[in-house]
């Protein structure tokens, strides 16, 4: 489900955001179609610029993403945000209210884009480091579908003119996630399955 803003926006800028900033794309194809309904993307984190990698990649449906409360103290970049889909999450984490109102949005047939590190971690490799539980709270609660991300680039860096390849993997259904249901309450057990699997994505492109 794509508000008009961002459907226009991405249609005018997406294009350049990919050569301006050399965002390159790996199985677009495995982005759920409207018609599968909403899916909670996750990807690893590098860069605060990660969502509009993303987001100029995927074409089929609008991410939103979690965005830091101080940034929505600016009115002008606070209505820029929140017409791109982004909404505020206190700075340390989500909170139960944030946590509740992503599933909400999943049930309601929106998409939403996280992040399983929960902060950015550049030059690290993203299999080294730990995840956070609430993929798998939002995940088993809407019972979405997750779509797996891996955001490569040299170093686990970005810098300008420095190729960044961002790989889509197939999505992972609740029923797999879940293990058929013994898994549904284990959110740490989900967010880990998740992030193993967006892990992958990187090491399967060669080093």
């Amino acid at each position: 489900m794509k508000s008009k803003f961002y459907a226009v926006a991405h249609f005018l800028i997406a294009w350049l955001v990919r050569i301006v900033l050399w965002v390159f794309s790996k199985n677009r194809k495995n982005e759920p179609k409207r018609s599968e309904g909403p899916y909670l993307v996750c990807a690893n984190h590098i860069s605060f610029l990660d969502p509009v990698y993303i987001c100029a990649v995927l074409r089929r449906q609008q991410p939103r993403f979690m965005a830091k409360a101080e940034l929505f103290k600016n009115p002008v970049l606070a209505w820029l945000l929140k017409s791109l889909g982004a909404y505020p999450v206190e700075r340390g984490g989500a909170d139960a209210g944030v946590l509740k109102k992503s599933i909400r949005m999943l049930d309601e047939g929106y998409c939403v884009g996280m992040f399983p590190q929960g902060t950015r971690r550049q030059g690290v490799d993203p299999s080294t480091t730990t995840v956070r539980g609430g993929v798998g709270l939002i995940a088993s609660n809407a019972k979405a579908t997750v779509l797996p991300v891996f955001i490569k680039s040299k170093g686990h860096r970005t810098r300008f003119l420095r190729p960044v390849h961002v790989i889509v993997g197939e999505p992972i259904k609740y029923e797999e996630y879940t293990a058929g249901g013994e898994k549904a309450s284990d959110y740490a057990y989900i967010s880990n399955y998740v992030f193993e699997r967006i892990c992958a994505l990187g090491k399967d492109e060669g080093k």
